[in-house]
């Protein structure tokens, strides 16, 4: 399928995840068996009919998936016990690692529920909290507690679009055993890199987590907010970059394998590195692309940016439409449509030698990408953001290469690691400090002055194109 159908069955699918949601928890057997038949029908037509059947069968497809979803929340083993606040014992396996605040420490719960699997938001307190906040993701654990209905607001709000069904709150850790699967490999890999950055300051370790695998739990709230105030929190934020250096570091293996075990052991490659990273959603996202483009290759048709970053989104949609209520999620695929769009066409334009052009090109064309979320979610999006990506840009890159080998070497051997992490250190201060300063220069954008400057782009483009044809020559018949 083009471009032009896959964007338009991304847009069904977008819709039909909407209208799921508005029917609420429902059987969706019907509409998956229609969404099926439709998809398979689209490669029986050409043309503007096959992107017609190709919105709706996506739409169907993201309507069953969603009302799906939310009957799993709503009907479960778990349903009256939640309504009626019931002690119990389960046991289960972390979906993530436990995130800690002043008086509490809370993690998701992935428990048997029946014949299925669901999820719940553990609370714990007091000494509680302690032994649970040095747990990680995967770690299989037997809690006790009270099952509780989540609140409306606050984080359990968020709580509800990551699948949890209710609340354990009082939570108990009463036995653990270590993970299994990719994140029994994962985790002592994630702990070497952690252990890597240990000789510097907090902030400055807190910040490295954050560059290298996104674990921003430490970074003090003054920073994070000066990085969200100046437009640079997605530094913080595992990307395509980071997934692109990890495979280069296992390049020269790669290169020696034949081409069908080389896409596997790529598409291996970025599985672990995802689950290092916690399968955030900006990961999620990066190891999407990174496999349709292996799998593109693989068969001999690789695909354009747009194509596969169109496949890898309905791909993750489709798999999981809750992840449309992930802002790291949204503000990942809008940086990347962005890049993927207006990239060639503004550094073809701009003026000036390329090594800036380049760089000023693909902060520009992420802004605008981004932009819309950020309006529609904060109402504001600093107007600094693409000079200060263009000056920290380029030392994040460095420490996500840098920083990744150091900590390693680290790691693994401790002695190294305090003189080894001395050009990060310096690296994390500028871009610290690059943070600090556009945050104070207070500068926003809100929602109105965007439509006012969209409206002013449309006509001044509108007369551009009008002058143009007015010069066209004319075309004899």
């Amino acid at each position: 399928m083009n471009e032009r159908g896959l964007l338009g069955g991304l847009g069904g699918l977008v819709l039909g995840i909407g209208a799921g949601q508005r029917s609420g928890a429902a059987g969706a057997g019907a509409l998956m068996a229609l969404g099926v038949i439709a998809i398979a029908g689209a490669w029986f037509v050409e043309g503007r009919a096959r992107v017609a059947v190709a919105f709706v069968a996506l739409a169907l497809l993201g309507a069953a998936q969603t009302e799906r979803a939310l009957n799993g929340q709503a009907h479960s083993r778990l349903s009256d016990g939640i309504a009626r606040n019931a002690p119990v014992t389960v046991s289960g396996e972390l979906v993530d690692d436990p995130q800690s605040g002043r008086f509490d420490t809370d993690a998701f719960v992935r428990v048997p529920a029946g014949n299925s699997h669901r999820t719940l938001f553990a609370v714990a307190t007091q000494d509680d909290a302690l032994r649970l906040r040095v747990l990680e993701a995967g770690d299989r654990v037997v809690l006790s507690g009270r099952l509780a209905p989540l609140r409306p607001t606050g984080f359990d709000g968020r709580a509800r679009w990551r699948h949890a069904v209710g609340r354990l709150d009082r939570a108990q850790v009463l036995a653990l055993a270590p993970a299994r699967g990719v994140l029994r490999i994962a985790n002592p890999l994630r702990a070497l890199v952690l252990r890597g950055t240990e000789p510097l300051p907090p902030t400055h370790r807190a910040l490295l987590a954050g560059f290298l695998l996104g674990d921003t739990r430490a970074v003090p709230d003054d920073v994070v907010a000066a990085y969200r105030d100046s437009g640079l929190s997605h530094l913080l934020a595992v990307s395509g970059e980071n997934v692109a250096f990890t495979l280069a570091l296992f390049g020269p293996l790669l290169r020696r394998l034949p081409l069908g075990p080389r896409t596997v052991g790529a598409i291996a490659i970025v599985l672990l590195f995802a689950a290092m990273t916690r399968f955030e959603p900006s990961v999620l996202r990066a190891s999407a692309l990174s496999i349709v483009a292996f799998g593109s290759s693989f068969v001999g048709r690789p695909a354009s940016s747009v194509r596969a970053l169109s496949l890898a989104v309905i791909a993750l949609l489709l798999a999981d439409p809750f992840l449309l209520h992930s802002i790291a999620f949204l503000l990942s695929c809008g940086a990347s449509a962005g890049i993927a769009v207006l990239s060639g066409p503004l550094r073809a334009r701009l003026p000036g030698p390329m090594w800036l052009r380049s760089p000023l090109a693909v902060s520009l064309s992420a802004q605008v990408g981004v932009t819309p979320v950020l309006l529609a979610t904060f109402g504001t999006v600093p107007l600094v953001t693409p000079l200060a990506n263009l000056v920290a840009a380029p030392a994040a890159e460095a420490v996500g290469v840098y920083g990744m080998l150091a900590s390693v070497a680290g790691g693994l051997v401790p002695p190294l690691a305090p003189v080894l992490q001395q050009p990060s250190a310096v690296l994390i201060t500028w871009i610290t400090a690059v943070a600090r300063a556009g945050a104070s220069v207070g500068i926003d954008l809100d929602r109105r002055s965007a439509w006012f400057l969209l409206g002013i782009g449309c006509a001044t483009a509108s007369a551009l194109v009008a002058r143009r044809s007015r010069r066209a020559p004319a075309v004899p018949r």
